[in-house]
């Protein structure tokens, strides 16, 4: 499993989130800790949503 932030294999570290799209639904958001604290953005796969 990777960010869909940054692409870092989440399993290599402590925590990390799963959530479905808040959009669509659908897609499974995946972010790293690292992401979550910068806010980095991510984009959903299925709708193109782009959240923080």
């Amino acid at each position: 499993m990777n960010c869909v932030s940054c692409n870092r294999n989440v399993l290599e570290k402590e925590l990390f989130v799963k959530f479905k799209c808040p959009n669509c639904g659908d897609f499974e958001i995946i972010r790293c800790k690292t992401c979550r604290a910068l806010s980095n953005a991510y984009v959903c796969q299925k709708c193109n949503f782009v959240g923080p």
